[in-house]
């Protein structure tokens, strides 16, 4: 059921909006005693889903009981960063989601089923995990709180994804982002339906009907001045989610009429601290890169690869290689084998040698970058050339050479035409 809808390609949504549409939504819910809120962690700051989870406290007080960042393989977030993202709520209500501890299976998706919407690329099941709050903390209403933006594993993020793999586990996370790799991700990314979506769906439909999860998903676009919310949906089921996915193509992809020589890319230091996070600079544009261009990433908070100690492990042993060398790593070595998410991460990162990464740390040496198959370049000096705070979003003239800047990757997807059909 659709509980609340708004949104378009030009509208703006304030604080008072959000608030009128929570609310509204919230009272076709009717009364309930216990709610569990499933926001997402500050590396979705600009997605509103803080101020989303504030006013929900406001409305309920101290009937919510809980909330759950959903950290899927993430670090537990810091008091600076909770009060940040979401103000006065009390510390004391959050919880740290652990992503190879805290479970419950709930289902597993046939290995059948797995197989066929994969074309064969992949041979297992899939489980259906999720923290085991959820299901033994007894609520009568489970908020899942985000954005939906073009996404590299599933497509498009949100609704159902924000619960089995936001609060999932190991093999889970491990199997989704593979499955999302080997398939393709410029054959997903910017679509709602995709392998990795029906496998969340098939779960959500067969093993959380007794979970009581309303979702609640923003649209957020980006402006010469910052972010804006195009859109609000809110309900119990896939309309919701719909909904927003065909506004965010509209509002987060934006269509090319030629490709991108030489882009440069701003990461925010206090949202990308990792390139498991900060190679969105990769995933969203690489549908946009000529062959032979060159991508240049301004990463001034970048201080790790993973953000988990394994998967960190692991691409420095690796690098950043391609489809084809990931997958005959894989058949070979147990250590990609028991972590397929990090498997599925060499790939993501990788241009497959059609175009150029040069990655600009903060605080990661020249040896350590250029030993995972990135190009190094001085922060400073490129920050310099390129300064982020006089760079407008898209094309610029900087001494007579043409780039194009992109100051977040996180809220969109850029493309040639002749890359998407």
């Amino acid at each position: 059921m659709l509980y609340y809808e708004r949104g378009n390609p030009q509208d703006n949504l304030s604080i008072e909006d959000l608030k009128d549409g929570l609310f509204t939504a919230l009272e076709k819910l009717g009364l309930r005693k216990k709610i569990l809120a499933v926001p997402p962690d500050i590396t979705r700051f600009y997605s509103r889903a803080g101020d989303l989870t504030r006013l929900t406290h406001q409305y309920y007080g101290p009937a919510l009981t809980d909330i759950l960042p959903a950290l899927g393989t993430h670090f537990a977030m810091t008091e600076t960063e909770i009060r940040r993202m979401y103000g006065d709520v009390p510390l004391s209500l959050f919880r740290v989601h652990n992503w190879r501890d805290d479970l419950r299976t709930l289902g597993r998706v046939p290995r059948e089923f797995v197989r066929q919407i994969s074309e064969s690329k992949v041979d297992y099941d899939w489980p259906a995990q999720v923290n085991k709050l959820l299901v033994e903390g007894r609520f009568d209403l489970i908020l899942s709180i985000g954005q939906v933006v073009p996404h590299e594993v599933v497509g498009m993020a949100n609704h159902s994804k924000n619960i089995f793999v936001g609060t999932g586990g190991v093999e889970g996370i491990n199997k989704s982002h593979f499955l999302g790799a080997v398939f393709g991700m410029e054959r997903m990314m910017g679509r709602a339906d995709t392998p990795v979506r029906r496998v969340l769906n098939y779960a959500g439909e067969h093993f959380a009907r007794d979970l009581p999860i309303v979702y609640v998903l923003t649209v957020v676009g980006g402006t010469d001045r910052g972010t804006a919310v195009r859109g609000l949906f809110i309900g119990d089921d896939l309309e919701c989610f719909n909904k927003a996915a065909n506004l965010s193509l509209k509002v987060n992809f934006e269509m090319l009429d030629e490709p991108i020589q030489k882009a440069v890319v701003y990461l925010d230091p206090d949202e990308f601290k990792s390139t498991w996070l900060g190679n969105k600079s990769i995933y969203r544009t690489r549908m946009a890169m000529a062959d032979g261009g060159e991508l240049i990433v301004l990463a001034p908070g970048l201080k790790e690869f993973g953000e988990d100690k394994e998967i960190d492990r692991l691409i420095r042993k690796y690098g950043y290689i391609g489809t084809d060398r990931v997958l005959e790593l894989t058949r070979k070595n147990a250590d990609l084998q028991n972590n397929l998410s990090a498997a599925a991460h060499l790939i993501h990162g990788s241009s497959e040698g059609r175009f150029n990464i040069t990655y600009c740390p903060g605080h990661i040496s020249r040896d350590e970058i250029e030993s995972v198959n990135f190009a190094y370049a001085d922060l400073n000096s490129m920050m310099q050339k390129y300064n982020p705070k006089t760079l407008k979003a898209g094309y610029n003239n900087v001494h007579g050479e043409k780039i194009f800047f992109i100051p977040n990757p996180g809220i969109g997807l850029w493309a040639w035409k002749e890359k998407f059909k």
